[in-house]
Parts: C-alpha cells; structure tokens; sequence
C-alpha cells in the first residue's frame, strides 16, 4: 500500500514539473532600465527684468522629453521679496506642462529685508515653503509624486528638501544657499544656519540609507551653493573665504558629508549647482582649486581653460564616483542612460557633451 502511494505522489510530481518546466524555461528576462531624460533651469537672474529669462528657460527646457524639470531659484537678489512676486513666479512654473521642481536660491529669500531695512529672512523663507511646497507634489500641469522632508515630524519646517524616484536614480533638492551656506559672521548664535545644517545632515544620511537599500545606480542631488566636492580640503572654492575677516567655512560640513557618503555608495552620486556662471574672482577661484585634481575637465565645468575664460559647455566634473556639474547657461538637459559607461550626459546650448 505504501509503495503505490509513493508511486502515484512520484507520477503527480512528475507530472506537474512537466506543466510548469515550460512556463520556467519560457519567462522573460527583466526589462532593462530605459534611458531617459531631464531638465535643470539654472540661476540666470541678473536683472530686475527676469521674469522673460525664466519663461523662456521653462519653454526651452520643457520642450524636448524631460521626464521633469528642476528649477533652481525663483527671483534675482535685486527683485522685490513680495508676495505678489513669489506668486507670480509660482503660477509661470505651475502653467509648465511638464512637472517642474524648486529648488530654492539664497537670492530668493535670504537677502531680504523688510520696510525698516532689517533682515526678514527667515519670515520670507518660511512665506515660500507656505506657497511652494504646501503639499507632496511638484509644480506643473502634470504633477511629479515627492517626499519630502517635512513629513518627518522631527523636521516639520524643511519642506523645500524633497526626493523622487526616477529610472533606478534618486534626485533630491538640498537647501544650500550661495553665499557661503547664508552663514552669518555674527556674535551669538547663528540658528537659521545652525538649524539647517541639522536638518541637511539628517537628509544627507536617509537618502543614501535609501538609495544604498534599494540597490539604486545613482543619486542626483541639486542645490544653489557650490559647496566644492572637487577641491581638496583645507582650500576653499569660495572667493569670499580669501578675505581675513571671514574664515569660515559655510559649506565645510555638508562638503565632508558629501564625500564620505559618496565614498561607502556603491553608485553614482552627482551634484548640480547654480553657479557655474559666477564671474569674476570666484569662477576663477574654483577653476584654479579644482584644476588641481583635473585641469581640463574642471576647465570645461567651469568655462575656464588653462587660465582663459571661455564659451565652454557645461560639463560634469568627475573624482571617482562623485561628480559635479555646476550650471553656466539657462537651462540644461542630462540623459541618464543606464547600462553604459556614462551613465550622465549633459546637453546646454545646443552641444553634446558625454561625460562619464
């Protein structure tokens, strides 16, 4: 009795490995990630009339197939800090078809003062969070699903660092402005700078936690500032540092922060800022402090070669797996393509240029 029950369970197994052995051998292989790509509106205010300036870049950046698009800063320092302004600007960004993404300037908040001339910064910071990042979206007639920070209750006010993923890369906005991270020489305590470089830290840490669980090929961070990821430390890229009467370093924490998570990540990591068509002394300051790891990829990045300003393109500096692309004309558009050698490429002002 026990031998034909053992040969009917053996026919039954054998049975169902010849139903199923089919559908094994004939599953198909996982898709490969798709290319694809996405906008990045710079910092290009240089006068009161700036209001054609970003049309234009929102028109010009919106037109090909970004997937989104990223726009960094909202005003020029010189234009008022109204309400009225502030919305005016949200309504050009949310008119986009595409969905567009804020990622806030020091220009637009932290140089304001109020009818007396004192600072109201951080009353116009917290105006901008209440009119731009009120909810979990981006901007856009087709709106981009975001996390932001805010939804940790630890962190309830930091609602402008936000992240979404996209192709197997995280992008993620940081809240570091130019002007060396708006640290204030001043006596006392420096809370808004002090408070943020908290908040950041924390950030920092839960994206590449998440991007490292979730086994993604990158993480695209965009920000204002310039915090120098290409210059060695103890030199800063920033012209304000030459100065005796200002030592310190804003971006010296989020700087080393950057480098040591980039160092553990198994990815990519690429930082994009608003300043790469900063003049004068301090496009010429990072030039020279990033020349000394590569003097001619840091040239393109930065529109300077062997010590000559030029017309270059934008391009992504690289030191290991970390790289940075600081941003010199209006708009730009990178293609992730995964699965090559270079997994960025950046397009600005109608040239190509492939990067790792």
């Amino acid at each position: 009795m026990a031998l034909a029950v053992s040969a009917s369970a053996l026919s039954l197994a054998l049975a169902l490995a010849v139903t199923l052995a089919p559908a094994k051998a004939n599953a198909a292989p996982a898709a490969p990630a798709k290319g694809f790509q996405f906008g990045v509106i710079g910092h290009s205010f240089k006068a009161s009339a700036d209001a054609a300036v970003l049309r234009r870049a929102i028109a010009e950046s919106s037109a090909g197939n970004a997937a989104f698009v990223v726009a960094t800063g909202i005003k020029a320092a010189s234009e008022p800090c109204s309400d009225k302004l502030y919305g005016q600007r949200r309504a050009m960004l949310d008119a986009a078809d595409k969905p567009m993404i804020v990622s806030l300037a020091g220009s637009d908040w932290s140089a304001c003062k109020n009818s007396a001339g004192r600072s109201n910064a951080i009353e116009r910071l917290n105006r901008l969070r209440e009119l731009y990042f009120a909810d979990a979206q981006s901007l856009g007639e087709r709106r981009l699903a975001l996390t932001r920070q805010s939804a940790s209750a630890k962190f309830r006010s930091y609602a402008e660092n936000a992240h979404w993923e996209h192709g197997n890369v995280l992008f993620a906005t940081l809240n570091l402005p130019a002007k060396n991270n708006h640290y204030l020489p001043e006596a006392g305590r420096n809370s808004e700078f002090e408070d943020r470089l908290v908040a950041n830290r924390a950030w920092l840490h839960r994206l590449f936690t998440l991007a490292a669980r979730k086994r993604l090929a990158a993480v695209v961070l965009f920000s204002d500032g310039d915090p120098g990821l290409q210059a060695d430390e103890g030199f800063s890229l920033l012209a304000g540092f030459q100065s005796k009467a200002d030592k310190q370093d804003g971006f010296a924490e989020p700087r080393r922060q950057l480098k040591a998570l980039a160092g553990k990540f198994d990815g990519k990591v690429l930082l994009i800022d608003a300043q790469g068509g900063a003049s004068g002394a301090a496009g010429n300051a990072t030039a020279a402090a990033a020349g000394n790891a590569s003097s001619s990829a840091a040239g393109s990045a930065n529109g300077v070669a062997n010590g000559v300003a030029t017309n270059a393109e934008p391009a992504i500096v690289w030191r290991g797996n970390l790289g940075q692309l600081s941003l010199t004309a209006e708009w730009a558009e990178l293609r992730v393509s995964p699965g090559t050698a270079a997994l960025f490429s950046v397009k600005g002002g109608g040239a190509d240029a492939a990067q790792q």
